[in-house]
Formats: structure tokens, sequence, C-alpha cells
């Protein structure tokens, strides 16, 4: 297998370093050359960037637009930088970037197209009412969409067989092989077992604090708990968000003055509450592909509690390692985490499981080179030396090119 020239196109660079830094590391590792696509980069994220051992390149995408000049004129700067950066491989990965990346690759030659779609997201997530008539307007599209790019690609990577049905096999949409895996994986150096907490009983919700991700009904339950005369703590950790279907600061503040919950705002560690933590709570009806919070929560032995939407519900094995509710069922997750407290046991014995099953499905290490060896990539690792000597060449070509672009904050 020879060596190739790699495009991992996404949106933000801070996703990129947090969700895609270990493949481009195990690509680069292999002796790729890596280039990192991303729409929004800060200076420090570039350095980021360059520190895996890829380049960056910055393009322009509306993320949340519906502009189609906008849209073409992003697939012309695709095409132009798959050129002129002689890219053997595009991996693009979220909505926009799989669409308008996977046709620029196509157009432009790319010999080798891959594509990953981790959730079909907020246009394919059912709230409590049904689905709207602009939601189901949006899921027209984006399947139009999908089926105009996803012909050209050669591999799509899925994170849980829901999206493949609901996608692919509902839709008839023709692409290339579809792989199924786990989820895009942890390092579990980083994410080790930790013992869990059991006195006090400590629930704990990490993530968006957006009503789809089942912040309101955690909010719910652990009223609830505290109206029934529970003194089990109920955690949230995570930063408003500004959308309107977010949980606004204002009411998080009377719920932490009523002494409903623990707030600590955003961490750049969520390791921390997780190990002062007995239970991971994700009432989640958002179109997940396989959350990731749930994932570092599992590594580290936590048991959950986890609906049984798409995404959600590969995560737990019911009564083993976590219990599954039902989506939109405040009760029901309620009732979920009194059991918890009646049982303290199962906090333990849940928690161990959990951890037996983030080692068996979760490690990234595992995932990404099963990855690169299903789409034909080398995967045995340089040697150090080398790996070292190829990294300096690229910083140095990389900062070069950054002083000429005036890449600033």
């Amino acid at each position: 297998m020879t060596k190739k020239t790699i495009a991992i196109v996404g949106t933000l660079a801070e996703s990129l370093v947090g969700f895609r830094g270990e493949l481009i590391k195990d690509m680069v590792a292999a002796g790729h050359t890596v280039y990192a696509f991303v729409s929004e980069i800060t200076f420090t994220q570039q350095l980021r960037i360059l520190e895996l051992g890829a380049t960056p390149i910055r393009y322009s995408l509306s993320r949340l637009g519906i502009n189609p000049y906008q849209d073409i004129k992003t697939i012309h700067q695709l095409y132009k930088l798959f050129k002129q950066n002689h890219i053997d491989v595009s991996f693009c990965y979220f909505a926009k970037p799989v669409i308008y990346g996977t046709v620029a690759a196509k157009l432009a030659g790319v010999p080798l197209r891959v594509t990953k779609i981790e959730g079909l997201g907020r246009p394919f997530t059912l709230p409590p009412t049904g689905f709207s008539k602009k939601q189901k307007i949006l899921q027209k599209i984006q399947v139009f969409l999908y089926r105009c790019a996803l012909r050209f690609s050669h591999h799509l990577f899925l994170l849980n067989p829901d999206d493949k049905c609901d996608l692919i096999d509902k839709n008839n949409i023709n692409t290339g092989q579809v792989h199924l895996i786990n989820g895009i994986g942890l390092n579990l150096r980083h994410y080790q077992f930790q013992p869990s907490v059991t006195a006090p009983v400590r629930f704990v919700f990490i993530g968006r604090l957006l009503n789809e991700k089942g912040i309101w009904y955690y909010l719910q339950a652990a009223q609830a708990l505290k109206e029934a005369g529970y003194r089990a703590e109920c955690w949230v950790v995570g930063a408003p968000d500004q959308g309107r279907d977010a949980v606004s600061p204002a009411l998080l503040k009377q719920k932490v003055h009523d002494g409903v919950i623990h707030y600590t705002g955003k961490v750049d560690d969520v390791r921390i509450p997780l190990k002062k933590s007995s239970v991971f709570v994700l009432p989640s009806y958002y179109r997940e592909g396989v959350p990731r919070s749930t994932q570092e929560a599992m590594a580290m032995g936590r048991a959950v509690i986890t609906t049984c939407s798409p995404g959600c519900k590969e995560t737990v094995v019911h009564h083993k390692s976590g219990l599954l509710i039902p989506p939109h069922d405040p009760h029901a997750l309620f009732n979920a985490m009194k059991m918890y407290i009646d049982h303290p046991e199962w906090i333990i014995q849940h928690g161990a499981m959990s951890h037996q099953l983030a080692l068996h499905r979760y490690d990234v290490k595992k995932i990404n080179k099963n990855i690169m060896r299903l789409i034909g990539l080398h995967t045995a690792p340089l040697s150090s030396a080398t790996q070292n000597m190829l990294k300096t060449k690229r910083v140095n070509e990389a900062v070069k090119e950054a002083s000429a672009e005036h890449i600033d904050e």
C-alpha cells in the first residue's frame, strides 16, 4: 500500500481537533500526508492541528445557511483546493461537507472518496409533538442532496443501524460500500476507569443544554426527586446555548437557588465531574450517531441512563450496564434515577459492565485501524524518528504558509 495525500473535510477546527484528532494522528503516523479542511479556525487551533501532524486549510462554508450561490462557491473552492494539493483521498464528515465536499472531490478527480455521517441531526429529530411541516420539507431536501452526493462516495461510514435504515435503505440511496462502526471512539488511556461515587448518589448530565438533548426532562426529574425527599445530587455540566430550544441561564440559576441542581458551567476536562459522579444521564431525543459524552462516561466506569432513541440505545445493555427509558418521558427518567438510589449496588455493577463495553467497542485505535483498513490505507506506523522528521518538516512549511496568509484569532 502506498502513502496517500488525504483531505479531512469538516467545519469547525475545534470539533476537528477534538473528534478527529486521533484519526489524523494515526494517518500521519502511517506516513500519509493529511490536510485538515475547516471553515472556522483560530490561530491557537491552527497550532493544535499542526501539532497533530496535519496542515490546516481554511475554506468558506455557510454551516446554517441555505443560499445556493454560496454553496456553489463552496464546491468550486473545494474543487480548486483538492486539485492544488493533489488530494488522493477525500474524507468528509457532517452533512454539508459530505454533500459539497464529495461533489467537489468527484469534479476534481479525487481517486478515493470517503464519507462519514454521524447521526441524521435536527431534521430527523422527532419532537414530542411529531415532525413539523418544516422538518418534513428539510428531510426531503437533505435526502435529495445526499442522493446527489453519496452516489460519488466509494465508502460511507455510519454509526448506528437506524441511520442506514432511515436514510439509505428507506430512500433507496445509491452509494458505495456502507460500513457500520461503533462510534468515533476514545483514547482509552485518557479516559480511564475510576471507582463510582455511591454516597451521595450523584447523577450527572454533560452536554449542550438543548431541549433535544433532554436537559429539560432531566431538570423535571431532578425537581421530582427533590420534592419526593431524596437526597441525591443532580449535576449539570455544559455551557448555556443561545438557541431558542435551549434552557435559559435564568432557569438554571433558579434551579441552583432552589437546590434542585448543582451547575458547573462548561468544563475543560469532563473527566473531573465524571470522576465525582455515580450515574451518567442523557435523556436525549436528538438524532444522534453514538453520543461521545456517553462513551466517555462508559470508559470511566459509569452506569448510564439514556433513551431508546437511535444512537443512544446502542450504548446500553438494559439492566446490565444501565437503564433505557422511552424518549420524552420525565416520569420514566425519575423512576430510573430512583432505582439507582434504591439500589446503590447497581451503580457499581452497571458501571463495571459499562467500562467493559467501552473497552470492547470504543477503543479509538482499533476503530481507526479498521477504518483505514476498510478504505485501503496503509496502517503500519513509521518509526518514531521518521514521524518526527516528517512532522517537523510539515510544521515548518505550514507555519511559513500561515505567516503569509495572516490567519489571526
